[in-house]
């Protein structure tokens, strides 16, 4: 009975170890996904970092620098303001006259579609 009873003590030892390993097995395991994931997910940033410095270049490069594009822009709608300031100030004195003397100047007509009455 001792060698059956010394057998199942070594048994019962065997699958405690071998529970152990497994546990061990699983944390690496579970320590070496956690490990990958935040490796991948520094590659992700990194690559991200990396391909928008590139658009930002590839879109200076083809669009010129924004502050230029407003800076003309301002300019253009600046000189546009001045020259219709300008021309406002040339043409309004004419063009009262014209209005008025349109006003002013009325010529009485029949229409051409009055019949008088019979």
């Amino acid at each position: 009975m001792t060698s059956q009873s010394q057998g199942i003590q070594q048994l019962l030892q065997a699958e405690k170890r071998a529970k152990d390993k497994l546990e061990e097995a699983k944390k690496r395991k579970g320590k070496r996904l956690k490990q990958a994931k935040e490796e991948a997910t520094a590659e992700i940033d990194h690559y991200r970092l990396q391909r928008e410095k590139e658009f930002r270049n590839k879109e200076t490069n083809v669009m010129g620098s924004q502050g230029n594009l407003s800076a003309k822009i301002e300019e253009q709608t600046t000189e546009a303001i001045r020259n219709l300031t300008s021309s406002y100030h040339r043409n309004m004195e004419n063009m009262m006259k014209k209005l008025l003397s349109t006003i002013y100047e009325i010529s009485p007509e029949i229409h051409p579609n009055f019949r008088p009455a019979v």
